[in-house]
């Protein structure tokens, strides 16, 4: 169903009035695009819409949920683990304490990731793991690290493209097999997370627009991938500042592969692929 300019000012006004959530910076054509998936699978108009998120809290969580969509892999865009691995985690070994937020950080499976290369260089017990999203459902999994995968044969290939070649070299190796981590049951297409990973991470339900820094501390390496697609111009840049100011001076930012910086902002950091490193001005 065709949703109009005017219907998304009024629909996005009321969610602010009924809720904490703001999207008055979300990009127009992604909310746009959202609300008329949810219109058409609900079969609602967008005034019954409104009158039914004015009239049902549960039902005004359910639509923030289908408005955030939620996208993540185990070594998702393996180039962008390989230089995080070989070129910045290596930075890291003479800090005596590393901070990471993972921002946005959906069901997990991108936190796992991060915490399988801080054990494998021996970083694990001084990090502190940060891992946000404001949708409370998406943290539960997360949380219980329980996940399914009708793909395992092409989760098994993320991995080991990881932890077995190097890019550096060009060669591969006899890496750590995936059983460390992982425990899988190919009759049932699970992945279950195996401790200490499961323990490490503190996941917490997060709005980062309206609540920004709550941790009181800077950050050695923040991650917001394929988050900032769905903000305007304008808020992606005033984040961009933010991440810059709340990471360290050797500090980095990882985002999407299809995001990316324009303008000034550009200058304050170091680029290659998608990893941001920051640029003490």
């Amino acid at each position: 169903m065709k949703v109009h300019e005017p219907d998304i000012a009024v629909l996005i006004e009321v969610i602010q009035q009924n809720s904490d959530y703001d999207f008055q910076q979300y990009s127009e054509k992604s909310f746009q695009r959202r609300i008329e998936k949810v219109l058409d699978d609900h079969k609602l108009s967008i005034h019954q819409l409104i009158e039914k998120i004015t009239a049902n809290n549960d039902f005004m969580e359910r639509l923030v949920k289908d408005i955030t969509v939620n996208t993540t892999e185990i070594f998702r865009d393996t180039k962008t683990w390989h230089i995080l691995k070989y070129k910045i985690l290596k930075n890291f070994i003479e800090k005596e304490k590393i901070n990471i937020w993972h921002i946005g950080c959906s069901t997990g499976q991108e936190v796992y990731s991060t915490l399988i290369l801080l054990n494998e260089m021996g970083l694990f017990s001084k990090t502190e793991v940060f891992a946000t999203d404001l949708n409370q459902d998406v943290l539960e999994v997360a949380e219980k690290g329980l996940y399914k995968f009708r793909e395992i044969d092409e989760f098994i290939d993320s991995y080991d493209l990881v932890m077995k070649h190097s890019e550096e070299e060009n060669i591969d190796y006899a890496g750590i097999p995936y059983q460390k981590y992982f425990v899988i049951n190919r009759r049932k297409n699970l992945i279950k997370i195996k401790p200490p990973l499961l323990n490490k991470p503190t996941f917490l339900k997060h709005d980062i627009v309206k609540q920004g820094n709550i941790f009181e501390r800077k950050f050695d390496l923040i991650f917001c991938r394929n988050v900032l697609i769905y903000f305007n111009h304008d808020l992606q840049n005033k984040l961009f500042e933010f991440f810059y100011d709340n990471l360290n001076d050797d500090g980095v930012l990882i985002i999407g592969r299809h995001e990316g910086m324009l303008g000034e902002i550009a200058s304050k950091f170091k680029k290659e692929e998608s990893i941001y490193k920051k640029r003490v001005l």
